[in-house]
């Protein structure tokens, strides 16, 4: 029996690095459990009422978010607070699918397009491998807001 994946990221800023990874994947924030969000209602909104009822204290309200797949194919991702900064580089990294099927100048210049609009979100460009067929297709690395590394693919 297959199991259901979920990606966990720490952050210093969860609310922040969710709705960064929510813009870049194109998932949403799910509403409160039992609490109904109405179209135009911004679910962080719904969550911080959800959570001053519960009585959690406006400094703890930002120490967890997650974001999932409006589709229900996509992993869930959860973010929860840390004290410590990023130390390293990541030993597991994410993908972005952003030109599957797409090859050569064509796929470098759908990579280059979205790596631009990724960048108006806050992440940041640090490298670019062109194609080397057979073994690459080319791809751009890029870090989010808080520095974890990921491929645009």
């Amino acid at each position: 029996m297959s199991r259901q994946l979920q990606v966990t990221f720490g952050a210093h800023d969860p609310r922040a690095l969710s709705t960064f990874w929510r813009d870049v994947l194109g998932y949403v924030h799910p509403g409160p459990p039992g609490v109904p969000v109405p179209d135009g209602t911004d679910p962080l909104d719904a969550w911080d009422g959800f959570l001053a009822s519960l009585g959690v204290p406006p400094e703890q309200r930002n120490t967890r978010s997650a974001i999932e797949d409006p589709d229900g194919a996509g992993p869930r991702v959860f973010f929860q607070q840390v004290p410590e900064a990023k130390a390293g580089k990541n030993r597991v990294h994410l993908d972005v699918r952003a030109a599957p099927g797409l090859q050569g100048d064509e796929r470098m210049a759908a990579l280059e397009a979205e790596a631009e609009r990724l960048a108006g979100l806050g992440a940041t460009r640090l490298a670019r491998f062109d194609p080397e067929p057979p073994m690459s297709a080319g791809h751009l690395v890029m870090a989010d807001p808080e520095g974890n590394e990921f491929c645009l693919d």
